[in-house]
């Protein structure tokens, strides 16, 4: 975080842009960073309570200065002109590839020209399907893909295609984030032209972080070229820096698709503190830490292993949340109303912030049951499986 931040002064001083940042930004982060410790807690505060207030702010509270400052940096830079990035860096639609996965291989096609899949033994076009985009510093083949790719090989009833950015994301953040808007313009052509494939009704497009944010470009776009909307866009942790709501790059919001739910874990710091869907999910309230992690980056990253695992067959429900303003409100019982699953199978009719706890370690779902399919035992969805 200290090398981001400094890259981003860097970018701000070459520029010759002046700040209008005051010491009201750094306490911004502060309030954040404190915010389930006070709020909706009038009496003495529980033990565990205070000891994971306090572990927040010693871990995650530096972070969320820097980000909240590169921030601030990022927006003032980009607020001067877009199309910073070098040319090198500068993504173009023949580099954008729909990887398809299957359990035992991976194939590429053109976002350009993806007739390809209507050809392909494997691609089912009645099944629905799923294109999933990670985020900084990643290329396609990461852990990431391989582990959501695996969840939904194991259900059999859906396409998987991984979004093949190159390396578009994987440079100098700056770069990297004024690139998703382009990187989301390509592949909205993409998704236009699989409408003569698939049934779009069945698409869910998804990422974490600036995939996330990828996403929410892709779905504005679609609807610029088409006059229609996406169905569902869902959102891991959206990538905090450089994106605020109505500027140049703007966050991905409700506005975005017929449906979009976010799932929030690392608030303030990484990823986004405000809620912008449809349906905003806050894992371990609005903490930057998960229970499962001690700093922010396994926090942010750990979003993705929520939704796969939510993923799996008798996995569904095992993520249940509720509409409530804090993690101290939802434990004190002060939360009314019923439960409802996060991830995979959330009602597309949901609306609110929900909050809810997970376990430190798999299953992380609070509500599994004796059935629990565990993703790092189970042979579903894998290429052993499938050649048995």
């Amino acid at each position: 975080m200290k090398l981001f931040s400094f890259i981003l002064l860097l970018s701000i001083l070459h520029a010759n842009i002046a700040l209008d940042f005051t010491i009201q930004d750094l306490l911004y982060s502060v309030e954040q960073a404190i915010e389930g410790l006070v709020e909706s807690a009038p009496g003495p505060l529980r033990p565990d309570y205070l000891f994971k207030s306090i572990k927040n702010i010693v871990e995650g509270l530096p972070a969320q200065i820097a980000n909240s400052i590169g921030n601030s940096i990022c927006s003032a830079v980009i607020a001067k002109g877009k199309d910073q990035t070098p040319d090198q860096y500068d993504p173009t639609l023949g580099d954008i590839k729909f990887q398809f996965r299957t359990p035992c291989d991976k194939r590429e096609y053109p976002v350009a020209d993806p007739s390809g899949l209507a050809h392909d033994k494997d691609f089912d076009p009645e099944k629905n399907t799923v294109i999933f985009a990670t985020g900084w510093t990643t290329t396609v083949n990461n852990d990431q893909q391989a582990a959501l790719a695996k969840a939904y090989n194991s259900r059999g009833d859906t396409n998987y295609l991984a979004l093949d950015m190159g390396n578009y994301v994987n440079t100098l953040y700056f770069w990297s984030s004024e690139n998703t808007d382009k990187i989301g313009e390509y592949l909205a052509v993409g998704i236009e032209r699989l409408e003569s494939i698939i049934d779009i009704g069945k698409l869910h497009i998804m990422g974490h972080s600036l995939g996330a944010q990828i996403m929410g470009s892709a779905a504005r776009h679609y609807r610029h070229f088409t006059g229609k909307t996406l169905p569902y866009v869902t959102g891991l942790d959206p990538a905090f820096a450089c994106f605020n709501e109505g500027e140049e790059l703007t966050v991905i919001s409700a506005s975005d698709a017929d449906f979009v739910d976010i799932i929030h874990t690392d608030p303030g710091s990484f990823g986004q503190f405000a809620a912008y869907g449809d349906v905003d999910f806050y894992v371990g309230g609005k903490f930057p830490i998960q229970d499962a992690c001690n700093d922010p980056t396994c926090s942010h990253n750990i979003a993705v292993s929520y939704y796969a695992e939510s993923v799996y067959r008798n996995n569904e429900d095992d993520f249940l949340a509720k509409r409530c303003n804090s993690l101290n409100s939802l434990q004190e019982g002060k939360c009314v109303g019923s439960e409802y699953p996060m991830g995979y199978a959330v009602p597309h009719k949901l609306r609110g912030r929900y909050v809810l706890e997970v376990n430190a370690e798999k299953p992380y779902g609070k509500n599994a049951t004796d059935d629990y399919t565990d993703p790092d035992s189970s042979t579903l969805g894998s290429c052993r499986l499938f050649r048995k």
